[in-house]
């Protein structure tokens, strides 16, 4: 694999320049914002892994950033694979801080989370429009597969689950259409997955923490 291979994916980007996409690199900034907002609401405590999160959210960032500018293989694998940390570390605090599982039970459902994404994305792949964003379209059911499990603990926790699924939903979607509104939106719809990602990414954080701090339902 050639990893300086150019990459042009996005409606922004008419060359293989470095500010060829100056609305997409910039809009990365949500996810440092985010990053830094949810660091000092945790400044004071809270769980280690929202901590973790918080570091991985600004490495999103950051790798978003890269890719945007230099649009290179090697620049796309610093792009998706904080991602995947996120969403794997994601799935672990809910499985261990929501739903009381032990750290290996928490570890094995968490492993489930390739066979699962192995299964539903070619499914996806059968309805023309998610296939565009197949494997994030598996975040946003794997939050609503978990709600109700969350919901017989913290009814709170699980609405805010069900809050991130809809955000997220809303910003794949942008992202999907990005190249099929380009005649009509040169700069593209990209910038839109950045900034609602950054606010979804902070307030799963945030969820997180609230949960932490909330009484169990049924207890004083």
């Amino acid at each position: 694999m050639d990893w300086f291979e150019q990459v042009d994916a996005y409606c922004e980007r008419t060359d293989p320049s470095y500010w060829s996409e100056p609305v997409n690199a910039l809009t990365n900034a949500a996810f440092l914002i985010a990053a830094f907002v949810m660091w000092r609401r945790l400044a004071g405590g809270g769980p280690v892994l929202a901590r973790v999160l918080v570091g991985i959210l600004a490495l999103i960032g950051i790798g978003s950033y890269l890719f945007h500018t230099h649009a290179t293989a090697w620049a796309g694998l610093a792009d998706t694979a904080p991602i995947g940390v996120f969403i794997l570390v994601y799935l672990f605090a809910v499985c261990h801080q929501m739903l009381r599982l032990p750290w290996w039970g928490a570890g094995l459902v968490t492993l489930g989370f390739a066979p699962f994404a192995y299964v539903m994305v070619p499914l996806l792949d059968r309805i023309p429009f998610l296939r565009i964003s197949d494997f994030y379209w598996t975040v946003p059911i794997l939050l609503v597969l978990f709600a109700p499990l969350v919901a017989r603990r913290s009814p709170a926790s699980a609405r805010g689950l069900l809050i991130g699924a809809g955000i997220l939903s809303v910003s794949i979607t942008l992202r999907s259409l990005d190249l099929m509104l380009c005649a009509a939106w040169p700069a593209g719809t990209h910038m839109f997955w950045h900034i609602l990602n950054g606010v979804m990414l902070g307030w799963m954080i945030e969820v997180l923490r609230r949960d932490a701090l909330a009484p169990v339902a049924g207890q004083s």
